[in-house]
């Protein structure tokens, strides 16, 4: 149930909150450790961490105006190729930050990076917990993936070179493409 509300909290919230561009821009959201986010260890649940960079994603889809397009066109949000990279664990009540920004992308897929991160004492911020996402919009009624050029056509965006992958997600997407082979 929880889910339910910080995603009406989230849609609420778009509304007031500044526009992004998918580009450029990265969603920041505060969030909270409930006692509901928690595994037997008595830390945030690996499972709740996925769960809550869906939320990265919708805010950042809101927010830039892309999910106009969505409804519009029946298109479907999908995740096709995750990883993430624990590095230290969330205690409960913790306040924690969700960054999430579009690192790259290809013709029909983009690769999004999430962090999560804490602030220490010293107000410097703590890398919590990095994933790498790469995702999609599915059209059914063409059955296949939406170019990303339309995608950000829909947002007012024409003509982008994507930056350049950097090692870590050249990787990601090495070992992506290796193991869709496999398969």
């Amino acid at each position: 149930m929880n889910l339910w509300l910080r995603l009406l909290h989230l849609i609420l919230a778009a509304m007031v909150r500044p526009r992004l561009d998918p580009a450029t821009d990265a969603s920041r959201l505060a969030f909270r450790v409930w006692p509901h986010d928690l595994d037997p260890s008595l830390h945030m649940n690996n499972g709740r961490y996925w769960t809550i960079m869906d939320l990265g994603r919708a805010d950042l889809m809101i927010r830039s105006g892309l999910w106009r397009a969505i409804i519009r066109h029946g298109w479907t949000p999908v995740v096709n190729a995750a990883k993430i990279r624990f590095r230290r664990e969330l205690k409960p009540f913790r306040a924690f930050e969700l960054q999430t920004r579009i690192v790259a992308w290809g013709e029909s897929f983009v690769v999004m990076e999430h962090r999560v991160v804490t602030r220490g004492r010293d107000g410097a911020e703590i890398l919590n917990a990095i994933a790498l996402v790469r995702a999609g919009l599915y059209d059914r009624r063409a059955r296949s993936f939406v170019p990303v050029a339309r995608m950000f056509a829909e947002v007012g965006l024409t003509a982008l070179a994507s930056p350049a992958p950097t090692p870590e997600v050249a990787a990601f997407l090495e070992a992506e493409e290796a193991l869709r082979q496999a398969t």
